[in-house]
């Protein structure tokens, strides 16, 4: 890319962007470009793809669920295009490091609501769980387990009782007991993985 194009594009994402500055916009571009240098030339210029991207999650942030790195791909990806481009990157990582209350609501309730359809329901959390919980002892039946704890977790949050959660349910009960952001599943980053991520990324000041 060139240097104008760089220029250019810094400056309307610096715009854009509620959650970073001009020097740290830069400074995700240039960690966009080596990523894209990572990806498979079919990209090249467009952006990375899934792969790439659960890698980078992976080691930056210690997530480690697939189906979790999944949905936060998807989540990414807001032109469906298979791979992430650099606004995507940018508002992404805008949510996921600095991202106020009501984003990583947003957020974890789209990456929780698997098929898209505006509700949570009990065979999402289901799969969810079921994937977040470690296995059982040989003699308990671990679906059963994971069956209590929707029935739990659907005690606690669905207020309107209609047997799924709403965003207008989830975000009534993470605002009263914030731990339930990431009830299905961890898909946010934690703070000393973020700190360790901005002071490395960040450090260097571009050039």
């Amino acid at each position: 890319m060139s240097r104008k194009r760089v220029k250019l594009l810094v400056d309307s994402l610096t715009r854009s962007s509620k959650h970073f500055n001009k020097s740290e916009v830069e400074c995700l571009v240039k960690l966009f470009d080596t990523l894209v240098a990572k990806a498979s030339s079919h990209f090249a210029g467009a952006g990375f793809d899934r792969t790439v991207f659960r890698d980078t999650l992976h080691s930056a942030f210690g997530l480690t669920d697939e189906v979790m790195l999944d949905r936060v791909f998807s989540t990414f990806d807001r032109s469906n295009t298979g791979n992430i481009t650099v606004v995507e990157w940018v508002e992404g990582l805008g949510v996921l490091l600095r991202g106020t209350l009501e984003e990583k609501m947003k957020y974890c309730f789209a990456i929780y609501d698997l098929n898209g359809d505006g509700y949570i329901s009990r065979e999402e959390m289901f799969q969810m769980l079921k994937n977040s919980l470690l296995i059982q002892p040989a003699d308990e039946e671990p679906d059963e387990g994971v069956k209590d704890l929707v029935e739990i977790a659907l005690k606690k949050m669905d207020y309107d009782h209609d047997g799924k959660l709403s965003f207008t349910d989830f975000e009534k009960a993470v605002r009263e007991e914030s731990l339930l952001l990431e009830a299905f599943g961890p898909c946010l980053p934690d703070i000393k993985s973020i700190i360790a991520f901005e002071q490395k990324v960040f450090r260097e000041t571009p050039k």
